[in-house]
């Protein structure tokens, strides 16, 4: 019995670290830019498309393609933020949601059209293998995915603390006229902004691949369970979207085995509004956050 509790509690763990991946690109985007991007899981959703159609091009193994995915997103969150984010910069929330919302429809519907509404899936020689220690079983795919997302989130928040631009997005984050007065370049830093957490989105998706099928509308499961960790962690935190999503991976596994897989969302979001009756802010986050830097 006790082998059961460990596998639930790393499993947990495990799906945790996908989540936290997701959300770190939607918290690195409101922290320097102040967008709130409700298309977020359908970047998720482009990358999982992406990688499923060059698998079934290429024939590779999707994890050989995780490089390629996530240069592309970069490349589209770059454009995407040129196009239209740039022009939704400083205006209402509302605009912003608006903006976003209908975004996440247009690649949803262009999804549609191009794959239709059947599932996909991929096929990966690593995916069905299954680790066992301990006495317990855990799937490859799901372990490679932690260990990739905790490398890439380790490596962002040195990148954030010791590089010039990652100087330059705190800077921005605490104070945009401040920065833009001390010669950084504020739009050059938003739109690179916006790409790296779109390639963050499109790093999850092409992880995402081998463990669950793609379909037009999963970003909208994915963007839910999202904006849930980056407001439990607190905004524009990346220690905060780390914590929030171990967390809710694991209130989710564990749910879902001692309450049931239907009532999985009420369990997360109860512990979620429980949370913020204490720390409107989140764990991490600072009273204000929502309007530091603008």
């Amino acid at each position: 019995m006790t082998a059961i509790y460990i596998q639930l509690v790393v499993s947990g763990l495990l799906l945790g670290g996908i989540y936290a991946l997701v959300s770190v690109g939607l918290t690195m985007i409101f922290g320097v830019s102040r967008i709130k991007n409700f298309a977020h899981g359908d970047l998720v959703m482009v990358g999982m498309y992406l990688t499923y159609a060059l698998t079934t091009w290429t024939q590779l193994d999707p994890y050989l393609l995780v490089p390629v995915v996530t240069v592309a997103l970069f490349g589209f969150g770059l454009l995407l933020s040129f196009a239209l984010i740039r022009r939704i910069q400083g205006a209402p929330q509302v605009a912003q949601i608006f903006a976003t919302v209908g975004l996440g429809l247009v690649l949803q519907n262009a999804a549609l059209m191009i794959f239709g509404a059947d599932f996909r899936t991929t096929n990966s020689e690593i995916a069905g293998n299954v680790l066992r220690f301990w006495g317990i079983s855990l799937p490859l795919s799901l372990f490679i995915a932690f260990v990739v997302s905790m490398a890439v989130i380790a490596c962002l928040t040195v990148f954030l603390r010791t590089s010039m631009v990652g100087k330059a997005m705190r800077a921005i984050a605490q104070d945009r006229r401040a920065a833009s007065l001390m010669s950084i370049d504020v739009k050059f830093i938003d739109m690179l902004t916006f790409g790296l957490g779109t390639a963050c989105a499109g790093l999850a998706g092409a992880l995402l691949v081998p463990l669950y099928p793609v379909y037009p509308t999963i970003g909208a499961n994915l963007v839910l369970i999202s904006f849930v960790v980056v407001i439990l962690g607190g905004l524009g935190s990346i220690e905060g979207a780390l914590i929030g999503g171990l967390a809710i991976g694991l209130i989710e596994t564990l749910s879902g085995f001692f309450i049931g897989s239907e009532m999985r969302q009420m369990a997360y979001f109860l512990v979620f509004i429980a949370v913020l009756l204490f720390r409107p802010a989140g764990l991490f986050g600072q009273r204000g956050s929502e309007t530091l830097g603008s």
